[in-house]
């Protein structure tokens, strides 16, 4: 039985060992996460539903499961990032953990509770409009969704304002309480907003050899297959970092096994807030940190530009919902099954869908489309009223059966009793 804060040797892929400064590459990771996350080939839908426009286009969509990384606490894309974070923490023997996000932020959620895995004390900085009332009523911040597990844990909870957060910075605002804390005598670890700094970006290189692997089983059965299409919703820049990096250089010179003869799939990162050229940027900066090698191209960001398309998918804003987001994500389920989140997965299959495909469709037409399912289903409940106002059409009805048969209605489910 493994402990969670057992260090366990980490041997990057090997089709990216070549492409990185030896000394910037991590060398031991925890393991939380449930691995491999599945691959799903999504089936089912009405002839009008929201799948229709990909059946006439005969494509394939699959989507990698990885809002089922690790049960409420860890689901979602954070725990692999986490897996090098927390590792960090152990390692520097710190006796507590303090990063930043939304209001419900699933990093924070899977941060605090990582945290308490190695007995170390979560302090979440979270944004919010409400952080005014919130400081006359601590009991304001509520109980709902990722909030709810925040404070099970018993993390300690600071707030600001978006305009605050946008004047200062996360970086800053991190390192105040980090001084804070070791002003009272702790020893604090800094973990950036949702764990996207290089470090924390090899467990997304990791996540696409898990992929790369799968697709050799798939392989073995069909050796054409190949996904033509990846896409992700990318907020810090990390997961997309690692998700492109991987991909390309699983592709290139020492390539995995399957994707020899193969070429890298087209990587689209949908913006759930900035703009593209700030995830250019961004993503660029990462890469950088992790020490990248020199590519044939003048800059790293000329690389990545290479590399990943960046959609501006944030609708009306971070965390803020369309009625039509809405509609789609009630109507997904009720074709598939699968629950995606407002904030980012429903957001950003939602603009593939509806905005980058049909720009042009042609280019889609019989292609396999991978979407990387990021998490996040503890964000709808924040959601609840607004998805209900949305989904009055989706099919869900509820009904009284009559156990002492005094209806008359054919539409009444009538308990027979037993003589």
């Amino acid at each position: 039985m493994l402990r969670p804060d057992t260090l366990h040797r980490y041997e990057p892929p090997s089709f990216a060992k070549n492409f990185f400064d030896e000394g910037a590459m991590p060398t031991h990771r925890l393991r939380l996460a449930n691995l491999p996350t599945p691959v799903h080939r999504v089936i089912g839908g009405a002839q009008d539903g929201i799948l229709a426009r990909l059946k006439e286009l005969n494509i394939k969509l699959y989507i990698k499961r990885d809002d089922a990384t690790g049960g409420a606490e860890l689901g979602g894309n954070k725990v692999r990032k986490l897996e090098m974070l927390m590792c960090d923490a152990i390692a520097k023997r710190c006796d507590s953990v303090v990063t930043i996000g939304g209001e419900q932020s699933n990093h924070c959620r899977a941060t605090a509770a990582a945290s308490r895995m190695m007995n170390l004390s979560p302090h979440l900085i979270l944004r919010t409009r409400r952080a005014d009332a919130i400081e006359r009523n601590d009991e304001g911040m509520g109980y709902t969704g990722n909030v709810l597990f925040d404070r099970m844990v018993g993390s300690t909870i600071y707030t600001c304002t978006p305009g605050e957060y946008g004047r200062l910075g996360s970086n800053t605002l991190v390192g105040s309480v980090c001084d804070h804390l070791e002003s009272n005598g702790f020893n604090p670890n800094a973990i950036p907003v949702g764990g996207s700094n290089a470090l924390g970006t090899w467990g997304y290189i990791s996540a696409v050899e898990e992929l790369m692997h799968q697709l050799e089983t798939i392989q073995s059965d069909d050796s054409d297959f190949n996904f033509g299409h990846v896409v992700f919703a990318t907020g810090s820049g990390g997961t997309a970092a690692g998700i492109a990096l991987g991909l390309s250089l699983a592709h290139g010179a020492d390539a995995h096994p399957a994707a020899e003869g193969k070429e890298a799939p087209t990587c689209h990162g949908i913006g759930v807030c900035d703009s593209p050229d700030y995830f250019y940027t961004t993503i660029a900066s990462i890469a950088d940190a992790m020490g990248l090698k020199k590519m044939s191209h003048s800059s790293t960001e000329d690389f990545i530009r290479s590399i990943i398309k960046v959609h501006h998918g944030k609708g009306r804003g971070y965390a803020v919902s369309s009625d039509e987001e809405l509609r789609f994500i009630s109507q997904f389920a009720v074709d598939t099954g699968i629950c995606l989140d407002p904030v980012y997965s429903g957001k950003a299959l939602y603009h593939f869908m509806t905005k980058v495909l049909e720009e042009e469709p042609e280019k889609y037409r019989g292609q396999k489309i991978l979407f990387w399912h990021t998490g996040g289903a503890l964000g709808t409940y924040e959601k609840g009223n607004d998805l209900l106002k949305s989904t009055s059409s989706s099919g869900s009805k509820v009904k009284r059966i009559d156990c002492f048969g005094k209806s008359d209605s054919g539409d009444t489910v009538v308990c027979k009793q037993e003589t």
